[in-house]
């Protein structure tokens, strides 16, 4: 039709779009996962109510409008969907959206499927203090296939976010007699330190830190109840997932990496 031009990707707000859309299938897929992983069930067949185990239909399964139009509710049995399935596909949408609009094309989908992975690992460890190699060991291996630096600094980012907290937490055994940080967190810091550049670590561990500090207040502040962690006025240690605080700190670390360029040879003058 003359005068009619079909978008094009090259159109700057298509990406981020483009990226929201596939975030929302890959965040329904995710929050299976971290919902059924930890209850050893199956990944795998047919998409099924949590309450009522009826099978469910394409209608059902389209990310955050069948919860919508469902009123969350399952509409075989009435029980409530659990709401980490929407919040978990929203998160995703926007992670999608934002790793697509700082960086338009296939270097902005690897910079979301990190924002996904992560995310996947935030829930899994704050829920269940668990950061599974089935998930830290791929991420690390598509940081240094992936990562937006060298070879050379991906491989130095995982040497030194993956040695320094092996470090630390090998210190800490030894000096308190207890484990302080998991394998699953130097796991995890090595797979960040190959995504992001090695300047970032020490921003990257800082502002983890800061989000630990702010949890475990809100731990502390929160009335005391059958699960509730461990009280340090009576000599119990209080539990942080600090996995958590370093997957919820990762994403945001790698779109101002790539927004402001900020990188080795941001600092060092080299391309």
């Amino acid at each position: 039709m003359d005068g009619f031009t079909l978008p094009h990707l090259s159109t700057p707000a298509l990406w981020p779009a483009l990226g929201a859309v596939t975030g929302l299938i890959a965040g329904s897929f995710l929050a299976t996962l971290v919902l059924r992983w930890p209850r050893g069930d199956s990944l795998g067949g047919r998409s099924r109510c949590d309450s009522c185990d009826a099978q469910l239909s394409v209608a059902d399964l389209v990310p955050l409008v069948s919860f919508v139009l469902a009123r969350g509710r399952c509409r075989h049995c009435g029980a409530r969907i659990d709401w980490r399935h929407p919040a978990i596909e929203l998160a995703a949408a926007m992670i999608g959206a934002m790793a697509l609009l700082v960086m338009p094309g296939p270097a902005g989908f690897s910079g979301a499927l990190l924002g996904w992975m992560l995310l996947a690992l935030l829930v899994l460890d704050a829920e269940n203090f668990w950061l599974p190699d089935a998930l830290t060991m791929p991420l690390l291996g598509l940081g240094l296939l992936l990562g937006p630096a060298t070879v050379a600094e991906r491989l130095l980012g995982a040497a030194i976010g993956g040695g320094s907290f092996l470090a630390i937490a090998l210190l800490y055994k030894a000096l308190r007699g207890r484990e302080g940080l998991g394998l699953g967190d130097v796991k995890l810091m090595a797979a960040l330190g190959a995504w992001l550049s090695p300047v970032l670590i020490g921003p990257l561990i800082l502002l983890a830190a800061l989000m630990g500090l702010v949890l475990a207040g809100g731990n502390a502040l929160r009335k005391p109840s059958a699960d509730a962690p461990p009280d340090p006025a009576k000599g119990e240690p209080q539990r942080v997932a600090f996995g958590a605080c370093l997957a919820a700190a990762g994403f945001p670390m790698w779109l101002a990496a790539n927004g402001l360029g900020i990188g080795m040879g941001m600092v060092f003058g080299t391309s």
